[in-house]
């Protein structure tokens, strides 16, 4: 069935599922924006507890999703996984570095005899939700502005900057897609916890979530601005005669016109989030996380479309402009993109059972009598 399909569809088609897990992603990380508000909204040991059990519920999904992220790009796209992780490791080891403290800290943080205290565990969890998606934010901004690489005749990659991939996030643009994803991560999270977290008698724990979404939301709004008009003016590589690369005026904005759907995407996405955040602060909703989880994943989808469709070269190199990737020349061969999409059937059974497990385990709101427990995080 599959192998019927050209080459070229294949190469799509793999863009499109990377692209739809790598939004997942990027809707799951309500689980490091929660984390970042923990001294922010939780005033006493109970109101943490509740707080880091919530999210104690999630964060496997949030660090699986991002190995599956991983994984799809270096099996579909192995060129951009050697010439990124191998050029800009810097970035990726301090990524990677971010999450493997979550996951310490989920672990050991309530244990006995935990010789660092809670409330170091308590920063590491703060750093991975700061720290850790400013980086992803700045390295996914690179498939717009461009990094610092070159490769030979055999795909060797040179890279031409001593930080290794860090140089991003002294970017504007990088740094403030970063930012962006930060504040949207902390948005997510309040109104994850709203829809989670049972308040009984704890009004005043509710009250300050719902200001931290508003806040939140007023900080991740000049950001948002910034990188989609700078991506409206900013000039673009696009694929030229022969697989030539060539820097083109307005590319983004021309994408964006040829490619209505992912106009209607971004546009769609965005009012989703807004009117989450409505529903939270203005209607005292707790339901806020769903419209505003889509809304992220249509808003993620748009920017990895504009970034990889419309023969737009999705990696472009800064040092030499015919190194720059695109899906066509970054991909696997057509043979391993067929057995790919085999495999890729199963994603509905995995989708089904996580939403199964997910049910499961918020068919009840979190309580506070359920952390006084010494299992529990």
């Amino acid at each position: 069935m599959f192998s019927n399909l050209d080459y070229t569809t294949l190469q799509q088609l793999w863009w499109l599922i990377c692209a739809v897990v790598g939004s997942l992603f990027l809707f799951l990380n309500f689980v490091q924006g929660g984390q970042t508000l923990l001294w922010q909204v939780a005033k006493n040991d109970v109101e943490k507890s509740l707080v880091i059990n919530s999210l104690g519920r999630k964060w496997e999904l949030t660090f699986t999703t991002l190995v599956l992220f991983g994984g799809a790009l270096f099996a579909a796209f192995p060129k951009f996984y050697a010439t990124s992780f191998g050029g800009a490791y810097w970035v990726w080891m301090i990524i990677l570095f971010t999450f493997i403290i979550q996951a310490v800290s989920y672990e050991y943080r309530k244990k006995p005899g935990n010789f660092l205290g809670t409330r170091t565990y308590e920063l590491f969890l703060f750093i991975n939700g700061s720290l850790g998606l400013l980086l992803i934010g700045a390295a996914v901004a690179t498939f717009f502005s461009g990094s610092n690489f070159s490769l030979n005749l055999y795909n060797q990659v040179t890279w031409d900057h001593p930080l290794r991939g860090l140089e991003a996030a002294f970017s504007l643009f990088n740094l403030s897609l970063g930012l962006f994803l930060v504040f949207n991560a902390r948005i997510l999270g309040g109104m994850y916890l709203l829809n989670n977290i049972n308040f009984s008698a704890m009004e005043s724990f509710q009250g300050r979530l719902r200001r931290s979404v508003r806040t939140n939301f007023c900080c991740a709004l000049p950001f948002l601005l910034y990188v989609l008009v700078s991506l409206l003016l900013r000039s673009g590589y696009g694929i030229g005669e022969n697989g030539v690369i060539e820097v083109v005026a307005y590319k983004y904005l021309g994408n964006l016109l040829a490619m209505p759907l992912v106009l209607g995407l971004l546009l769609t996405g965005l009012v989703l989030v807004v009117l989450s955040v409505w529903l939270t602060v203005h209607r005292d909703s707790s339901k806020g996380i769903w419209p505003g989880g889509l809304g992220t994943v249509l808003v993620g989808l748009s920017l990895f479309s504009l970034a990889g469709y419309n023969q737009t070269a999705f990696y472009p190199s800064l040092t030499d402009l015919q190194s720059s990737l695109t899906i066509y020349n970054a991909s696997s061969s057509h043979y391993t993109l067929v057995t790919m999409t085999y495999v890729a059937l199963m994603i509905p059974l995995v989708l089904a059972y996580v939403v199964y497990v997910w049910r499961q385990m918020d068919g009840q709101k979190l309580a506070a009598h359920e952390v006084v427990d010494e299992e529990a995080y």
